[in-house]
């Protein structure tokens, strides 16, 4: 019963969280994620960046309806993964002003989303 609560807290605290980040790209777009593709010369860069709402949306909204919590976390470790490789790849042996890893932010997406698709949800008999 104790760890069904702690999924359940760490899926909608996630879930919350991140999907904040989904509601500022449907606000402000989706460009900036296709300029970077396309700097890098990924292919289909449009229909790519469109990812980004799977990830940042779509799977933060399944996590706060507890719906494929082990899916919806792997897709968000994705997601955070290409973040951190595309838009912070630069930042990863930095700290920030006040000593904390300058990539803090992603990684604890990343870890948060990996812990959910990984986690034994199973009942136990």
């Amino acid at each position: 019963m104790e760890n069904s609560n702690s999924i359940r807290l760490l899926s909608v605290g996630l879930g919350v969280l991140l999907l904040f980040h989904g509601i500022d790209k449907i606000i402000n777009g989706i460009d900036h994620i296709v300029n970077m593709l396309v700097a890098v010369n990924i292919p289909y860069a449009n229909y790519i960046a469109l990812g980004v709402f799977v990830g940042e949306l779509i799977a933060p909204l399944l996590l706060i309806a507890g719906q494929y919590v082990r899916a919806a976390g792997a897709i968000i470790a994705f997601n955070m993964l290409v973040a951190i490789l595309l838009v912070h790849r630069g930042d990863i042996f930095s700290l920030g002003d006040h000593g904390a890893w300058s990539i803090e932010l992603p990684m604890i997406y990343l870890i948060g989303g990996l812990t959910l698709a990984i986690l034994d949800q199973g009942k136990k008999a």
